[in-house]
């Protein structure tokens, strides 16, 4: 009788009342919470899918473990992804369902209605280096050559630094290269030399470098204007010049915010060609005048080096031909938009080793093995600080000139991407350091880590 007693209580009329009303601020509050949030839901599904297909793809990890570690993110896990042949979908409450298609040589893109699937695409011609040089020249393992200089117990700490806590630093992989030689090397469990790693922003390095190329070449100025020079003409994109956009100077409005709807976050989640999203913004200021980061300027540089060649071939062709297959770089794959463009923005991969003979190519001056791939004034121009910068970008690479790691020699330059992917050069010290993880600087220290580095060369 008790027990009765209690449940007629409980669901005696003033109690169902509350209940209904609690139910109902709770379904509003829900509505409410889904209205507010529905827009970025096309960039949440568009991000999981697209994550999911490449690391899969191109670096043929499991998809779970893309599950439970690079779409472990803030609303990026809401999404559902599943996988089929070379493509993957991804949905949030089985809402605004995204689906990726992969593309041998060309990657995985994100499509959207304009997707023509009955088109079979161009992919570039690659070339494979043959010959029996250890790294870096070649791809026959590396020399074992102990230098009398280096503490390697320090430099064991430096790694063991690199890969402690993991659950904060998320470190993966650490390569340490001194004149030309690996002196340290460290993977995490799951990944080794051969496993490609999406060096999300580093790929701004890559396609800037194509400039330095065609520059040495003697095939284009940094003083062309994309955008035309016609002096009549009252738009200020008249006077914008190769140089401003290397060096994220253009005075073109950008907001290079990831955790919004954005400018950059449309243009990697919504746009079928992905060079035009900077040329579309309003001037906000004349060129030379504001520093603005932005990946939609580095998009804009790769519609601009399609201009270059006669034929889409060629233009596919010319980053592997004139650099990345030329320095056996094999591994590395630059991942192209639905009209073809490269995402040199944001979407090349290569494995550990290969982003390290990018940086000593620069730590070379462009001189690779005896063959000049550009001149050495282009890294004085790379390092020079861009006005307005504080000291922090050169064009399109990174400084250490302002003094960022202040541990660490000023004429560090670096490439750097997403979640703590760095290519570091010290040309002072014969140095190259790569780090790739899934943590930016707030949780890598990258200072400390680069300080016990340069501690062990005496």
């Amino acid at each position: 009788m008790k027990t009765k007693a209690f449940w007629g209580i409980l669901i005696n009329k003033p109690f169902m009342k509350i209940l209904k009303r609690f139910l109902l601020v709770l379904l509003l509050v829900l509505i409410a919470t889904v209205a507010y949030n529905y827009p970025k839901l096309n960039l949440i599904s568009g991000f999981a899918s697209k994550n999911m297909a490449s690391t899969v793809f191109i670096a043929e990890r499991g998809a779970e473990s893309v599950v439970q570690n690079e779409n472990d993110m803030p609303l990026i896990r809401l999404a559902d992804v599943s996988m089929g042949k070379a493509k993957a979908k991804a949905s949030v409450f089985g809402l605004m369902q995204r689906e990726t298609i992969c593309r041998e040589g060309l990657g995985c893109v994100l499509v959207n209605e304009e997707y023509d699937a009955s088109k079979i695409p161009l992919k570039p011609k690659r070339t494979q280096l043959k010959n029996n040089l250890p790294f870096p020249y070649g791809n026959n393992g590396k020399k074992d050559t102990v230098f009398d200089n280096i503490e390697y117990d320090k430099l064991n700490d430096a790694l063991d630094y690199a890969f402690s806590n993991y659950e904060t630093q998320k470190t993966r992989t650490v390569l340490v290269v001194y004149k030309n030689e690996i002196v340290a090397e460290r993977y995490l469990d799951g990944f080794d030399e051969e496993t490609p790693i999406l060096g999300w922003s580093m790929t701004k390095s890559i396609l800037g470098t194509l400039y330095g190329i065609l520059q040495y070449e003697g095939k284009i100025a940094l003083d062309h204007k994309p955008f035309g020079d016609d002096i009549r003409m009252k738009n200020t994109k008249m006077g914008i010049t190769l140089n401003h956009l290397l060096r994220m100077q253009s005075g073109l409005e950008w907001d290079e915010d990831y955790a919004s709807i954005s400018d950059v976050t449309k243009m990697l989640f919504m746009e079928s060609d992905m060079t035009l999203a900077q040329a579309k913004k309003k001037v906000i200021a004349p060129p030379g005048e504001v520093w603005n980061y932005s990946s939609g300027t580095t998009n804009l540089l790769s519609g601009e080096l399609r201009k270059q060649f006669d034929t889409h071939q060629k233009y596919l062709d010319f980053p592997y031909t004139a650099l990345i297959d030329k320095i056996g770089m094999h591994s590395m794959l630059i991942e192209t938009d639905m009209m073809g463009n490269f995402v040199g923005s944001s979407y090349a991969w290569a494995n550990t080793r290969d982003w390290a003979k990018f940086g000593l190519l620069y730590l070379n001056r462009g001189n690779w093995n005896g063959e000049r791939i550009f001149s050495p004034q282009w890294v004085d121009y790379v390092t020079k600080p861009t006005e307005h910068s504080d000291g922090v970008y050169g064009a399109h690479f990174w400084l250490n000139a302002g003094g960022k790691y202040p541990d660490v020699p000023k004429d560090l330059y670096s490439a750097n991407g997403f979640q703590g992917q760095r290519v570091f050069i010290i040309p002072s010290k014969d140095l190259v350091v790569v780090r790739t993880g899934l943590a930016n600087e707030d949780a890598f220290d990258s200072n400390v880590f680069l300080r016990k580095i340069v501690s062990a060369i005496k």
